[in-house]
């Protein structure tokens, strides 16, 4: 199912929920009140996560209302940012990172994969309506690389085997536990490569 054919069906309503709402109180503390526009990236990332990881534009009309900003100038912010999703993505939305680091050292197979396993172009939804990929610019984990990002989480250190893994969780709704998949922890050296210092002394 294509990106922009589910666009095209927009939701007439949106509005936060009673838990987003107190959110959105907390996130306003932040700032100054004269300055409470500054508060609509938040509002944005907020609103898409309640929305299945995107935003429609009765959301973004919704924010403008609260925040008494132009409907044209968060619809602006929107568009700019790649963080914001103006389409469905469905519920888990992988991100590939292709740049260098992680190409040389497999990306490419795990693009293959996601074709295969999730659908045979980017943003394009599943069968199931429960998953999307797309390529991206570096993701700021080069030492952990190849490596993707699903939804919030980061998935690192990825070969075929790991990657068919995941993917198979997502699908099924299911998703596995995100981190390094050889047991690498933050940026630390594999434990087969650390170095013991007191022999290298």
């Amino acid at each position: 199912m294509s990106l922009k054919k589910v666009h095209d069906d927009q939701p007439k309503e949106f509005k936060f929920s009673s838990e987003n709402l107190k959110k959105t109180e907390e996130i306003l503390k932040k700032y100054p009140k004269k300055n409470k526009k500054s508060a609509v990236m938040p509002f944005l990332y907020l609103a898409q996560k309640q929305n299945q990881n995107w935003l429609p534009l009765a959301a973004i009309k919704y924010i403008a209302n609260l925040l008494s900003m132009p409907y044209i100038s968060v619809y602006e912010i929107a568009t700019f940012y790649s963080m914001y999703n103006l389409a469905p993505v469905g519920k888990h939305f992988v991100q590939v990172c292709t740049t260098s680091p992680c190409l040389i050292r497999g990306a490419d197979k795990i693009v293959k994969l996601c074709k295969e396993k999730i659908s045979p172009n980017e943003n394009e939804v599943s069968k199931k309506n429960n998953c999307s990929w797309i390529e991206v610019e570096c993701l700021g984990a080069c030492v952990s690389a190849p490596m993707m990002q699903v939804n919030e989480d980061y998935y690192e250190d990825l070969d075929e085997k790991s990657t068919k893994e995941i993917l198979d969780s997502l699908i099924k709704d299911k998703p596995l536990k995100p981190g390094s998949y050889r047991g690498r922890k933050n940026t630390a050296p594999e434990k087969k490569k650390s170095i013991n210092r007191e022999n290298h002394a």
